[in-house]
């Protein structure tokens, strides 16, 4: 009796990481075994700067607030402490986004809570 192989699998779990590696330089993109490791590694980068990814735009977002917050004569944990008190219900990205792109709105919403 021959000796029985699943090729099939076998073929579509190398085309599967040859695929991923795409646009790697050299052999990256070409050597299963260097493109699986150079795959590995660069989903390991890509799950780690998802999640840095949102901690850079919250201080980025905070970085606007606390200009626009200064601007009016109160700092950053000061604003963030009334809009607590007050019950006032917007996140930073909302918040950063009157700061630079509405004044009048962000000016309004600081003498409010003030």
């Amino acid at each position: 009796m021959p000796r029985s192989v699943n090729a099939v699998a076998s073929r579509a779990r190398r085309k599967k990481v040859l695929k991923g590696a795409r646009g790697f330089f050299g052999a990256r993109s070409k050597v299963l075994t260097v493109a699986k490791n150079a795959l590995d590694k660069a989903m390991g980068y890509a799950y780690r700067d998802r999640k840095a990814k949102k901690r850079a735009y919250r201080r980025l977002w905070i970085a606007r607030i606390n200009a626009g917050a200064r601007m009016h004569g109160v700092s950053y944990s000061r604003l963030m402490h009334h809009l607590a008190k007050s019950d006032v219900q917007l996140n930073r990205k909302v918040l950063a986004d009157l700061a630079l792109n509405h004044a009048d709105a962000f000016k309004a919403i600081v003498e409010s809570v003030h």
